[in-house]
């Protein structure tokens, strides 16, 4: 700044006006330059920020799904053995196999078992309401996560209707007609009655949409986090 002054101060007592706008003129252009790199270094600063916060929310969204993503892979596993039992039982009861009987009562007593997954679907919930959804530069993202909640919310109405039927209608039939502590059929006749039949068809037709909207779900997670590896890749 003193060489500037001293500048000025020579251009003044020379009295020489050209080269006095000249240099006043050089002056404020630094003075602009200067404000310019200055708001630049702000506004770079400000973009590093938010943008090591879109990343923060990308792993935080990748590291929940993940888990949710195992959840419903055991509880897939645990639908699918306990539904191919009850195909099973359906069988025996169809064929009016009594020689089964004792197999029938041990699959009966498995009849109130159920995948529950029991998660509730507020990822995106989250995000708006924390307005860290406006870090997220990645739309197809956003709308991604947005169905995954969907998915999952569809998984609880499923999983609530099988605990309804399990209650209502499996719970009495079974206390009914086998002996849980022997897993000992009482009542033959109640075991391969039609209406136990249609019990377990229809158990097994809750269990079959489950595993659908539990594979739906894993494909969702598998799209977002896919689309989570490409932006975190970027950087």
């Amino acid at each position: 700044m003193k060489l500037f002054q001293g500048i000025r101060q020579q251009l003044i007592q020379e009295k020489n006006v050209k080269n006095y706008l000249l240099y006043a003129i050089g002056e404020i252009l630094l003075v602009m330059i200067g404000i310019t790199l200055a708001f630049q270094a702000d506004n770079w600063n400000e973009d590093r920020v938010k943008k090591n916060a879109e990343i923060k929310t990308y792993e935080n969204i990748r590291n929940q799904i993940l888990g949710d993503k195992e959840l419903i892979q055991n509880q897939t596993g645990y639908n699918n053995r306990y539904m191919v039992q009850f195909e099973y039982a359906k069988e025996i009861i169809l064929t009016n196999d009594h020689t089964k009987m004792d197999t029938l009562g041990i699959i009966a007593t498995k009849l109130a078992n159920y995948s529950d997954f029991d998660r509730e679907g507020n990822i995106y919930e989250t995000l708006v309401n924390s307005g860290k959804i406006q870090l997220l530069r990645n739309q197809r993202i956003i709308n991604k996560v947005r169905i995954l909640e969907q998915r999952y919310n569809y998984i609880n109405r499923m999983e609530n209707i099988h605990y309804d039927v399990m209650m209502n209608f499996a719970a009495p039939n079974i206390t009914s007609a086998v002996n849980f502590a022997s897993a000992e059929v009482v009542d033959p006749d109640l075991v391969f009655s039609n209406e136990f039949q249609n019990l377990v068809i229809l158990l097994i037709r809750v269990m079959k949409e489950k595993n659908q909207t539990y594979s739906s779900a894993i494909t969702e997670i598998n799209d977002i986090l896919a689309l989570i590896d490409e932006e975190l890749a970027k950087d």
